[in-house]
C-alpha cells in the first residue's frame, strides 16, 4: 500500500522540534501497518526553494527515508478541467498534481489538511482515496481494532489547579504563548474540561464568558458590543476517536445556556493541528473576522455567529438550532443504543461509569441512524425526536436530531460499512448483519444527523398519549413517524427545553 504525504506534513514530521503527537500517531499506523510512506517530486522542489540553507540541507537529508515517486504522471483531462477551476498559484497546480498521482491509480491513499485538495478529490469522485489525519486514524482503527492499545474515558470537568501543567500535552501552548504557565496558574480556581487516561492529556477546553463591556482593542477590526462566548484555549489530539468533535458540542451547549450572540476564538495557524482546528470550525460556520496583535505574535481571529437561526441548506453552520418551518419526526432507539450514541441524554438511572468514551460515534455531533423506515422522505434540515423504546412508563423522548444527508442509493455491502463506520453504534460485523438481514428489496438506509439537543426533562408514552402526540401503546414509532408542528412544540414546552433551539 503506498501513501503519499502532502508537503505540510513532510514538514511537520521533520522538523527540527517536533512537538505534534497527531502526526507521530500517523506515522505510528502507517509503519504497523507496513505502508510505503511516499513523496512527490514536487514536494522536494517546494523543500529546496527553503531560504534557510542549514534547514533546507536537513531537510533533504530526512526525506531520504521516504520512498520518491521517480515519475509524474500525464494529467488527465479531468484533472486539467479542476485544474482550470481551481488552480490560482503555484502550490495549486502542485496539490493537482498530487490528485493526479491517486486518480491514475500510481499509488493508493493521499493524506492532506489542505481542504482545497478535498475539495477537488470529492469532484473528481476520489474522495474515498484521500484523507485528512483524522479521517485516515478512523479508517484504521476501525479496520484495526485488534492494535488500539488504550480506551478514552469521559470528557469532566476539572479545576485547572488540578490539571498537571507539565504533561506535555501543553509543551504547544507553553512555545506558543509567551507566558502561558503564570496565566494557567492565574486561572487555578477556574474550569476546564478535560480528557486523560492513565494521568495522560488526551484534550482540554477552557471558556470564558464576556459581556458587552469587553474591551477588544487588540483586535482588528474591532468587534461591536455582544454578549460573547471566548474559546480560551482548545487542544485535542487526534487518535480516530473525534474528541475535537465532542468538545465543539460542549462550547455549543455552553454557547446555548449562557445566551450568547457570538463565540470566537483567537488561533495562531502555523501547526497542522492548529490548522485542523480551523478546519472544523470553519465546516461548523466559523468565520475568519480578521487578527489579535499579542505579546506573543499577530493570531488569525474566527467568530461564529451564535444569533437565533437556522440553514436548513447547511444546518451544521447554524448547528445547534433547527427551523420551525422544517419537517419534524418521531423516531425510536432501543435502550442498549441510546446513550451509548447520545452520551448527554443519560438517564438517571443509569451511571455514567458504564459509557466510557471508548468508541467515536459517542464523541462524534454527525452521527449515523439505520432504518428500514417505510417513509424515507426526509430531506436535509428537518428534525428528529428520538423515543427511547421502553413501554407505557419508560419509553421517553430524550433527544433532538437535524438531518444532515440521507443515502438511499447505496451500491453493495462495503459501501454500507464505509457510509456507517465511526458514527453508528454498530460495530463492522454488526453492520454486516444489518445489511444481510432482510432481502435485497429491504436492504436498510442511511439517515446522517446532527446530534443537536438533549431533553432538560424526559416526557414518556403516557404523556405523549395524553398530550395528543402518540395516538396509543399501539402507535409508537416503529420507524421514521412524521409529528405536527402542534405535536412538537407540546414535546418542546414539556420538556422544558430552550424554546430558542428551533426558530422561525
Amino acid at each position: 500500500m503506498k501513501v503519499l504525504l502532502d508537503t505540510n506534513i513532510i514538514i511537520h514530521r521533520e522538523t527540527k522540534d517536533p512537538t505534534n503527537k497527531d502526526i507521530g500517531k500517523l506515522f505510528w499506523w502507517i509503519d504497523k501497518l507496513g505502508y510505503k510512506k511516499c513523496i512527490h517530486q514536487v514536494t522536494i522542489d517546494e523543500i529546496s526553494r527553503n531560504q534557510n540553507i542549514l534547514a533546507r540541507k536537513a531537510f533533504l537529508v530526512k526525506i531520504e527515508s521516504y520512498h520518491h515517486l521517480p515519475t509524474q504522471a500525464p494529467f488527465k483531462p479531468e484533472i486539467q478541467i479542476i485544474s482550470e477551476k481551481y488552480d490560482v498559484t503555484e502550490n495549486d497546480v502542485n496539490d493537482t498534481i498530487l490528485l493526479n498521482e491517486v486518480l491514475s491509480d500510481r499509488i493508493d491513499l493521499l493524506i492532506t489538511e489542505d481542504m482545497k485538495i478535498h475539495t477537488k478529490a470529492s469532484e473528481l469522485g476520489i474522495d474515498n482515496k484521500v484523507f485528512t489525519i483524522e479521517s485516515f486514524l478512523e479508517r484504521v482503527t476501525a479496520e484495526n481494532p485488534e492494535l488500539l492499545d488504550y480506551k478514552i474515558p469521559s470528557t469532566k470537568k476539572e479545576y485547572l489547579g488540578k490539571i498537571n501543567l507539565e504533561d506535555e500535552f501543553f509543551d504547544s501552548f507553553k512555545e506558543d504563548y509567551i507566558g502561558f504557565d503564570k496565566w494557567f496558574n492565574r486561572k487555578a480556581d477556574e474550569i476546564a474540561y478535560i480528557c486523560s487516561s492513565d494521568g495522560k492529556i488526551f484534550a482540554y477546553l477552557y471558556l470564558k464568558t464576556e459581556d458587552e463591556t469587553e474591551p477588544y482593542s487588540d483586535i482588528n477590526p474591532p468587534f461591536t458590543a455582544k454578549k460573547r462566548l471566548k474559546i480560551g484555549s482548545f487542544k485535542a489530539q487526534l487518535n480516530g476517536f473525534k474528541l475535537g468533535e465532542r468538545f465543539l458540542k460542549i462550547i455549543f451547549d455552553n454557547a446555548l445556556h449562557f445566551s450568547v450572540d457570538e463565540i470566537y476564538v483567537t488561533i495562531f495557524a502555523k501547526r497542522v493541528e492548529q490548522i485542523r482546528l480551523i478546519n472544523m470550525l470553519t465546516e461548523f460556520g466559523f468565520r475568519h473576522h480578521g487578527t489579535k496583535d499579542s505579546s506573543s505574535g499577530k493570531e488569525e481571529v474566527y467568530v461564529r455567529d451564535f444569533s437565533r437561526r437556522a440553514s436548513l441548506e447547511s444546518p451544521k453552520t447554524t448547528y445547534p438550532f433547527m427551523s420551525k418551518h422544517a419537517h419534524k419526526f418521531l423516531v425510536p432507539i432501543y435502550p442498549s443504543y441510546h446513550t451509548s450514541l447520545f452520551p448527554d441524554s443519560i438517564l438517571r438511572t443509569e451511571s455514567p461509569l458504564d459509557f466510557v468514551e471508548n468508541e467515536p460515534f459517542r464523541n462524534a455531533i454527525s452521527k449515523v441512524y439505520i432504518s428500514r423506515s417505510v417513509n424515507r422522505g426526509l430531506n436535509i434540515g428537518d428534525i428528529i425526536v428520538f423515543y427511547r423504546t421502553g413501554g407505557y412508563y419508560k419509553g421517553v423522548v430524550t433527544t433532538l436530531g437535524i438531518v444532515e444527508g440521507i443515502h438511499t442509493s447505496i451500491k453493495d455491502q462495503q459501501h454500507f460499512i464505509s457510509l456507517c463506520r465511526k458514527r453508528s453504534v454498530f460495530s463492522d460485523d454488526e453492520l454486516k448483519k444489518q445489511w444481510e438481514y432482510a432481502p435485497p428489496i429491504n436492504r436498510p438506509f442511511i439517515v446522517n444527523f446532527l446530534y443537536s439537543y438533549s431533553f432538560p426533562k424526559r416526557i414518556n408514552l403516557e404523556r405523549l398519549i395524553k398530550l395528543g402526540v402518540i395516538q396509543d401503546v399501539y402507535s409508537v414509532p416503529r420507524g421514521f413517524e412524521e409529528i405536527s408542528d402542534d405535536s412538537f412544540e407540546k414535546i418542546i414546552k414539556e420538556t422544558g427545553s430552550d424554546e430558542t433551539i428551533a426558530v422561525g
